[in-house]
């Protein structure tokens, strides 16, 4: 069975918006705004806290240095969020190999 398609790229676009590569060359521009409330997630709320992600090489997702990481099938759109609402989809397009 094959492994689900995980993070391999995000770039900070500014206030709480991503954009996130995935190993099957989905490219997803996802705004946060009003997505991340409650408990831990609150802290992304702060764009300077935002703007530190990272992609873990393991879980192949998002991850911040204060612990906290979102599910890489949610960011996909393959689930639904546990809770709330999910990220606003801004853009989504589909990288071509070239060669």
């Amino acid at each position: 069975m094959s492994r689900p398609p995980r993070i391999t790229d995000a770039v900070y676009l500014g206030g709480l918006k991503l954009r996130l590569t995935f190993s099957d060359g989905l490219v997803r521009e996802l705004d946060f705004a009003d997505r991340l409330s409650g408990g831990v997630l609150a802290a992304l709320n702060d764009p300077a806290v935002f703007s530190l992600v990272t992609v873990d090489p393991v879980a192949g997702t998002v991850a911040w240095p204060n612990g906290i990481d979102l599910d890489p099938d949610v960011l996909h759109g393959d689930q639904a969020p546990a809770v709330g609402a999910p990220p606003v989809v801004l853009a989504e397009y589909q990288l071509r190999a070239t060669g």
